[in-house]
């Protein structure tokens, strides 16, 4: 580039306009020959090809009917030496946000160019403050402290969770499957009450696992969770306001309550997923039998550090449970829909079609029922039992958010889960001896051998 950089430039311009600004030319010819040197390139100063706008023409022409050839000149840009001066700028406006959290990007970029006469885009102070994790919000917000919160008693508070992160590998069988470990922790004692993998997370799979829960640990007072499709639904809601549970779920984003949760599944992980995944699960029947030994043989066996105690002993020492009724079970358990009978005394649900009493026509009734058996359904009106409805043709027997209950079956391996399996087996069904078995085994042989003589 020439010494007259500027010259230069403002000369190219004008030789890239001169054919448009002839004063003679009416609009309409003035668009047509801006459009043509819009399309072409033209060669700048410096040897580089360019292309402009029509915009920029357009903004040309009104320059050089202003100023002539100074119009045409480049302007000085307002932020020269900026970029070499920013990191400086950018170290001051973080102390000027430090020493005062309320003050703004727009305040910060008006001292700045008073004080040294540039000007920095108060978006640009936004971003880089942001980046340094200096934005208003972060400085003005209270800490806040989480305490350390315990149940005063065995079965006050249940925790339940699913955990989903690892891939349980199922190497002997055509596809894998991401198996969900539903589990149900008691905050007192931190025994884990009870666990189930399950093919899907779903509604029905959580209240399995709780009915499993209920059934051998008693009635929770309290039953909290996160807001998973799983807990936060009607159906578990009315399971817990049949059996008298509060249910309590947490706010999002919020990790009070679910510090034990937390590290009861990264034991899981690294106890009983990480030899599982090692060893291999042929189905998911294996993989629940195997846990349940680990349960209860390792997981609630183990002293916790903060108790001292191991869970099972902290449970049990709080002395029996409150059970449910066994009634009560069953009806808190069933999933309730309302429905109005037509005027044929029909009802429908997912497809199906039941017959009711033709006393309540053109009522809102409420159908109680299994998910796994849509042909049995009870017909309630105004908390009244009126009898069954009767099925014309079932086209769907479970409910399509039932979990699936077909699984390949069980294959025995030998390893350390297999080990803790076969001692939880020696406790609740009893063991055989080595020399025991080798008898049973020398007295099949001889009957053999004499049916054979025989």
């Amino acid at each position: 580039m020439p010494e007259n950089h500027e010259d230069a430039v403002a000369l190219h311009r004008w030789a890239v306009i001169a054919e448009a600004a002839n004063p003679k030319l009416t609009p309409l010819e003035r668009g047509r020959i801006v459009r043509a040197i819009a399309s072409g390139t033209h060669v700048h100063p410096d040897g580089s090809e360019r292309r402009y706008s029509r915009n920029t023409i357009d903004r040309w022409i009104r320059a050089w009917n202003k100023d002539r050839l100074g119009g045409l000149k480049p302007l000085k840009r307002s932020d020269c030496g900026v970029v070499r001066r920013l990191p400086e700028l950018f170290d001051q406006a973080a102390a000027l946000r430090l020493e005062l959290p309320t003050r703004s990007a727009e305040a910060i970029s008006d001292i700045l160019w008073h004080r040294h006469g540039v000007r920095v885009a108060p978006r640009t102070l936004r971003a880089n403050l942001r980046s340094r994790g200096l934005q208003r919000e972060a400085l003005l917000a209270e800490p806040r402290v989480y305490g350390r919160y315990e149940a005063e008693r065995v079965n006050e508070r249940w925790v339940t969770d699913v955990l989903v992160d690892p891939w349980v590998p199922f190497p002997r069988v055509e596809h894998s499957i991401r198996a969900r470990l539903f589990l149900v922790v008691d905050d007192k004692s931190r025994l884990l009450v009870h666990g189930r993998f399950m093919q899907v997370e779903n509604t029905r799979a959580g209240q399995m696992v709780l009915r499993r829960a209920i059934v051998s640990r008693g009635l929770p007072e309290i039953l909290y969770c996160d807001n998973g499709a799983p807990f936060a639904n009607a159906n578990l809601a009315r399971t817990c306001a049949v059996l008298g549970i509060r249910l309590v779920h947490s706010r999002p984003y919020s990790p009070e309550g679910r510090g034990k949760q937390e590290r009861l599944n990264r034991y899981i992980r690294e106890r009983f997923l990480a030899e599982a995944c090692h060893q291999g699960i042929d189905n998911l029947d294996e993989l629940n039998d195997r846990f349940l030994a680990w349960v209860t043989q390792v997981a609630n066996r183990r002293v916790h550090a903060e108790t001292n105690q191991s869970p099972e002993q902290r449970f049990e020492a709080a002395g029996p449970p409150r059970a449910a009724k066994p009634e009560l079970l069953v009806d808190a358990f069933k999933w309730s829909v309302q429905r109005k009978v037509t005027r044929t005394a029909t009802v429908s649900l997912d497809g199906n079609h039941y017959s009711v009493d033709p006393a309540l026509v053109g009522r809102r009734v409420e159908l109680r029922f299994e998910p796994e058996d849509l042909a049995g359904m009870e017909v309630f009106l105004e908390g009244k039992l009126y009898g069954v409805a009767t099925p014309f043709i079932i086209g769907h027997h479970t409910q399509k958010h039932a979990p699936p209950t077909v699984q390949p079956p069980p294959v025995t391996g030998v390893d350390y889960l297999g080990m803790v399996t076969a001692a939880h087996e020696a406790e609740t069904v009893g063991s055989i001896s080595f020399a025991d078995a080798a008898q049973v085994n020398l007295q099949d042989t001889e009957e053999i051998d004499r049916e054979q003589t025989n």
